[in-house]
């Protein structure tokens, strides 16, 4: 009986599940789109290039790790490094040494800058020629001696170059002229497209240390075994030998040593997958669950009458299991190839801003697509039985009577669920405010996501409230707002049902878009302020060579000029790890404030001259860090290095610079590239300053601007976070916008024998119309006001924790989103009720009698 009562609804009344279809289909398309990023990022790798003809790579560990007691268990917790890690030269003579070890090569990589026609090429030692494979080899001159180079034969064709020929070559170690000694082999045709650097230029071994910034250090060691040896008994030798001091990767693993980005790439897309993904699958599961809970609600008439002619409850829960069962797996059919297209799209834009490497593919599986239908079909049955309960354990004349009118208010349980969900928001809330800006940004969503769930549990009588505050404007637009009034205070189950997801739009686009708007605006403040240099030196490549600010110095007439080499640092707050984007300072920190004002609070910016081993903080991190002027602050640099340097300042201004500085001598070699982002150049009083300007231009490899051509260089990190954030915005605000209307046209629609009641009574259609609008007006109202308020409780701990500042809500934000709110109720009411004024009042009457 069950199955075919509901084949029947299905059937007969599409119209009251077309509704828990879109919203099922949508919730389905956000799961498989997140859980293939999830899905990929845990599998992505690529075929390695470079090592392809050595089977076993060493190189150091691209993250820093700590343990932590948790209870009786320890756990573990990495982040990975900001620069790249390399390990100790030394390695290369102990594996050699190995029985099974045909050749050890060490292998290291620099950016250069050269003459125009070869704008960009890679250093490397001499001792890395042939680690491609026999193809890498000289094919002309000779091997590079003291100030000699060997270049590769595409390289030297397009600078017009041959063997005895000069090059002037800038490094991270210096700038210098060096004679072509031979040419290599040219690059496969492979390695760019696997991302591998072609324009190679090899140096004498002493002297590619040397200018690789990072003396003593090596990126990998290629290892080949002799012959007979296997790739597994050769990597148990090696990793005897080396220990803790480095990792030994075979297979694919070796293309995350040629490409570092591979790794980064796996964290973001796991990072996006899951945690995205898990914020978007309970935003999925909840509008889901609301959707299909009204659906059931609306049908608590038909329910009762069920049990009028003898049906019993277990009948009824089964009917409901049954039609959930017909429409959730259809629907998150349905929702996979949109789901699809939004992951591959998503993807593809990764790609295009670099933060997932050329070669890397979408993996598309079965799981994300099991997993939506899986969690569309829980969710549809556990809200239709929620839903159901209370009609199918009524008494037949009880349900009846409870149909007919709603109750006058949510049942006890539900009530005091909603308050818990309330104190878990405040919680959260609580707790950012006492984290520092990453982890206090980690929290957002799930603030939001409690005080969501509050609402939904507590919407009927956040609904009446609505209506009591907003009852009195209304009755002053006369007899049609009077009757949206009366209308919203008796229905508040119904208005509960269009506010729920119009609060959920903007709480959760609110707090996305308003946290990205506070940090970009709080960047442009710090450096429009900041910023008090009269020339801005930036590098037309890779970057400016050690020495370029004690030239410009040097330069007639200019007064100070400071360094700025971008890395970051790894720090530690309560037990858990976090990176910040840092700044080594070239030159005299003395000199800094007449290029810099970063609003110093306390301390002072000159004592980082006092040596290496000192730091300086932005007032947030050295708040979370508790640490103060004198206090020794345990730190890891850009390449895991673990430091404790003195704390000599704290400063405001760091969002947009640095949140630490530190002595350049202390960074430089533990960065990727050893060069400086920009030189800070203040003019001496009364000097030319076009005759500076011109003076500082003819250091070379130097592009000169003033302080309004400065543009401040975030971090790759905080770039992809904040297109992430508008993109999840997009994502969750666009399914949040759809089910919105989707909702507000099932209540319309479900309002036919109200409707055709106020006809029969002499309402015309305008004044059905106008009572509608003004109850999208006020669905609006109420949904905003509560969204609002959820947002701000979010963002404030937040922003404070980020940017130390409240959150600033520009009007070219706050106003599309309140009008986009506005027309999407308007526009929603309006459309269904058309449709329902279109029959005449008697037959609109006697179709519901």
């Amino acid at each position: 009986m069950t199955n075919g009562l509901a084949r029947a609804s299905v059937r007969f009344r599409p119209a009251s599940f077309a509704g828990t279809l879109v919203a099922l289909l949508l919730g389905a398309a956000v799961v498989v789109a997140c859980g293939t990023l999830l899905q990929t990022g845990l599998t992505a790798g690529l075929k390695p290039v470079r090592y392809a003809a050595s089977p076993v790579v060493v190189a150091a560990r691209q993250e820093v790790t700590i343990e932590r007691k948790v209870g009786e268990d320890t756990e573990t917790e990495r982040q990975t490094t900001l620069e790249r890690a390399r390990t100790d030269a030394a390695l290369v003579g102990r594996i050699a040494a190995l029985p099974g070890v045909a050749a050890a090569r060490p292998d290291t990589a620099f950016p250069l800058t050269a003459v125009p026609a070869v704008p960009a090429l890679t250093g490397r030692g001499y001792a890395a020629l042939g680690i491609a494979g026999p193809q890498d080899k000289l094919v002309e001159g000779r091997a590079p001696g003291v100030n000699e180079v060997v270049l590769d034969v595409d390289t030297a064709r397009a600078a017009h170059l041959a063997p005895g020929a000069s090059i002037t070559l800038t490094a991270p170690g210096g700038t210098a002229s060096y004679r072509v000694s031979g040419l290599a082999a040219a690059q496969t045709a492979a390695a760019p497209a696997a991302g591998s650097a072609a324009p190679t230029a090899w140096f004498a071994d002493a002297t590619a240390d040397r200018l690789s910034g990072h003396p003593g250090r090596i990126d990998a060691v290629a290892v080949q075994p002799r012959e007979g040896v296997a790739t597994a008994a050769l990597a148990a030798q090696v990793r005897q030998a080396v220990g803790a001091d480095a990792e030994v990767l075979t297979g694919d693993e070796r293309a995350t040593v040629e490409q570092p980005a591979l790794g980064e790439a796996r964290t973001l897309l796991t990072e996006l997958g899951g945690v995205f993904g898990g914020y978007a699958t309970m935003t999925a599961v909840f509008v889901v669950m609301s959707t299909v809970a009204l659906a059931t609600g609306q049908r608590a008439r038909e329910f009762a009458l069920l049990r009028a002619i003898g049906a019993t409850p277990r009948q009824i829960r089964r009917t409901i299991a049954t039609e959930a069962m017909l429409v959730a797996p259809v629907a998150g059919a349905l929702g996979v190839l949109p789901g699809l297209a939004l992951a591959h799209w998503w993807f593809g834009q990764l790609a295009e801003r670099g933060a997932v490497p050329a070669g890397v593919r979408l993996d598309v599986g079965p799981l994300p697509m099991l997993a939506a239908v899986l969690a569309c079909t829980l969710a549809a049955l556990a809200a239709g039985f929620l839903a159901a309960r209370r009609p199918s354990r009524l008494r037949p004349g009880q349900a009846l009577g409870e149909a007919a009118v709603e109750p006058p208010r949510p049942g006890k349980v539900r009530t005091v669920f909603g308050l818990v969900f309330v104190a878990g928001g405040v919680t959260t809330a609580t707790v950012a405010a006492a984290l520092d800006g990453a982890k206090a940004a980690q929290t957002a969503q799930g603030t939001v996501m409690c005080f969501m769930l509050a609402v939904a549990l507590l919407g009927p009588h956040l609904a009446r409230i609505a209506a009591a505050v907003f009852g009195a404007p209304l009755r002053a637009g006369g007899a049609t707002g009077s009757l949206a009034a009366d209308n919203s205070r008796a229905n508040a189950r119904r208005l509960a049902s269009a506010i729920t997801p119009i609060v959920l739009v903007t709480a959760f686009c609110g707090t996305l878009l308003v946290l990205q708007s506070t940090l970009r605006h709080t960047t442009g403040e710090n450096v429009r302020t900041g910023i008090t240099a009269d020339h801005v030196l930036a590098a037309a490549g890779p970057g400016l060579p050690a020495g370029t600010a004690e030239r410009a110095a040097k330069v007639p007439g200019v007064d100070s000029a400071v360094g700025v080499l971008r890395t970051g640092v790894v720090y530690r707050q309560s037990g858990q790890l976090g990176s910040a984007p840092a700044l080594g300072v070239a030159g005299d920190p003395a000199r800094l404030p007449g290029v810099l004002d970063l609003g110093v609070r306390s301390g002072s910016l000159a004592d980082l001259g006092r040596g290496e081993d000192t730091v300086a903080l932005d007032a947030t991190l050295a708040d979370a860090l508790d640490a103060k002027v004198g206090d020794r602050v345990p730190l890891w640099l850009g390449d895991g290095t673990a430091v404790r340097p003195t704390l000599v300042a704290v400063y405001d201004r760091g969002l947009g610079f640095g949140r630490a500085l530190l002595p350049r001598a202390a960074v430089a070699a533990h960065v990727t590239a050893g060069y400086d982002s920009q030189v800070l150049v203040a003019d001496a009083p009364g000097a030319d300053r076009t005759a500076v300007a011109a003076a500082l231009g003819g250091l070379g490899g130097a592009v000169v601007t003033d302080r309004a051509g400065f543009v401040a260089q975030a971090d790759k990190e905080m770039e992809i976070s904040g297109w992430a954030n508008t993109v999840m915005a997009a994502v969750l605000g666009g399914f949040a916008a759809v089910t919105a209307a989707n909702t507000l046209v099932m209540t319309v629609l479900d309002r036919r024998r109200e409707v055709a009641l106020l006809r029969l009574a002499g309402t015309t259609r305008r004044q059905v119309r106008g009572m509608l609008r003004w109850e999208a007006l006020l669905v609006a109202a109420a949904g905003l006001a509560v969204g609002t308020v959820i947002a701000w409780i979010t963002l404030v701990p937040v922003a404070r924790g980020v940017a130390g500042t409240s959150p600033y809500v520009p009007a070219t934000l706050a106003l599309p989103l309140a009008a986009g709110a506005v027309l999407l109720c308007l526009g929603a009411t309006g459309l269904p009720a058309r449709l329902l004024l279109r029959t005449r009042p008697v037959a609109a009457g006697a179709a519901r009698q």
